[in-house]
């Protein structure tokens, strides 16, 4: 089981030196079982080489990190900011995994039991051998009766299954040393066990590629949504693969260019220069935002595209997607108030998914309302439906417009770059595939209230 620890922000500043100059209680901990401490080198591996990266590139820096600790494994969320000639650490998920407390090969375990949204864990390294294979805790979230030895092939276990145009996810991503998700394959003991694989690149400190680490999702725990008999994409089924393999690699290629010419960090360049630089970067990653919602709106409106049913907690959600869009909202003054810590609303979907259509809806807040304003979160349920808001101090949206706004490519005549028209069409068709919806209330004038509801778990 993954238990969060600390959903809230963990900080940390490094000096340039790479000593750790200040750090909240968890990562200070971390930083002392590792034999560091304040004043001293930070000795997290994962962690100082994302600092040094940041301080040699003059720029921000965010991806996911897994550290290990005594207690079990922890992912985080790491955003690293230059700042006054060191780095500043910015933790925004802190989740633990903790150690099975046996043997993986004695814990008990039954066959067939469906997994959790994470499914089982799995790690290899970069010859494609087992590592690690384990529960994510539940019943949810149980391995086969006859997990994978560690050392053991991967391919000895898995086989991999090409999707309708051909292409394997997880080969790409290796190839490309990024995360790879929705991977089929069967159990090669077992052929009509079929699973989904997810996965991201595990780098050492010197940046070199280790391995990857996993879920396994059981395909049984897919449900297809009921689709009208005469459906019909709208999109070739190649379309996201072709933006993909087309348009991220060399858009991630000027995106790091321009950071690298707009941070001066080949030498000096006159102001106006590097100012175009900055624009380039900016351009290139709203140009890689379109694609990934190109990319999902071709999934969706696939007449097969299916969701996950499990259970899920509203408020836990909305607290995950209030933290990755905090720094966003400090840049424009806006404070996200999230619902309490002790606060809590099942729902039955798919934990991705909403947290997808969570972090649209604040991240539209964010962009569309007045500075020194405040974005609330907030959770309500009535019998059979659970539902979260997304409340915000802006101008609303005219009751004339309230299902204009959901059709494709529909901005309400607004011109900036903030965003491709894509997201609250993606956002409703999701969560009308979780047999929910997405409604928008409040007063034109006095804010904007868009509410996600869902069917209830409990």
């Amino acid at each position: 089981m993954i238990i969060p620890l600390h959903p809230a922000f963990v900080r940390a500043t490094v000096a340039s030196d790479g000593r750790l100059l200040s750090a909240d209680a968890p990562l200070l901990a971390l930083q002392e079982e590792a034999g560091g401490s304040l004043g001293t080198a930070l000795v997290i591996p994962q962690l100082a080489a994302i600092a040094r990266l940041t301080q040699r590139l003059g720029v921000p820096v965010s991806r996911p990190v897994a550290a290990a600790a005594e207690r079990g494994d922890i992912d985080m969320w790491v955003r690293a900011k230059p700042d006054d000639g060191g780095v500043s650490l910015s933790i925004v998920d802190w989740q633990e995994r903790p150690i099975p407390v046996a043997p993986i090969e004695l814990i008990d375990r039954e066959a067939d039991i469906a997994t959790m949204a994470e499914g089982w864990a799995w790690q290899v390294d970069t010859q494609l051998r087992f590592q690690m294979a384990m529960d994510n805790g539940g019943a949810q979230g149980a391995l086969p009766r006859d997990p994978p030895a560690p050392g053991s092939r991967f391919s000895a276990y898995f086989d991999l299954r090409p999707d309708a145009d051909g292409d394997m996810a997880m080969l790409r991503g290796f190839a490309q040393r990024r995360a790879f998700r929705d991977q089929d394959a069967v159990l090669v003991g077992d052929p009509t066990r079929q699973f989904r694989l997810s996965a991201i690149p595990l780098f050492d400190l010197a940046g070199q590629l280790m391995g990857y680490r996993g879920t396994a999702l059981p395909l049984e725990r897919a449900v297809v949504p009921p689709q009208a008999q005469d459906a019909v994409a709208l999109y070739p089924s190649a379309f996201g693969k072709r933006l993909d393999r087309s348009l991220r690699q060399p858009l991630g290629r000027i995106i790091a260019n321009a950071d690298t010419i707009s941070a001066q960090r080949e030498g000096p360049l006159r102001p106006d220069y590097a100012g175009y630089a900055k624009d380039i970067a900016s351009a290139g990653r709203h140009l890689m935002a379109l694609v990934d919602d190109l990319a999902d709106l071709q999934a969706i409106d696939r007449p097969d595209f299916a969701v996950i049913a499990e259970e899920v907690d509203l408020a836990d959600l909305g607290r995950r997607a209030a933290g990755l869009l905090t720094v966003k909202a400090l840049d424009r003054r806006i404070t996200i108030l999230p619902p309490p810590e002790d606060e809590g609303l099942l729902a039955t979907g798919e934990f991705r998914r909403v947290l997808q259509i969570l972090v649209n809806l604040i991240g539209n807040a964010v962009r569309y309302a007045p500075e020194d304003t405040q974005v609330r979160i907030v959770t309500e349920s009535t019998p059979g439906e659970a539902r979260i808001s997304v409340i915000d101090q802006g101008p609303g949206v005219a009751v004339a417009d309230r299902e204009r706004i959901f059709e494709k490519f529909e901005r309400l005549g607004r011109d900036d770059a903030g965003g491709s028209g894509l997201g609250l069409y993606i956002s409703r068709r999701l969560a009308r595939a979780m047999q929910g919806d997405i409604r928008i209330g409040g007063t034109p004038g006095e804010g904007a209230r868009f509410t996600l509801s869902l069917p209830r778990a409990d």
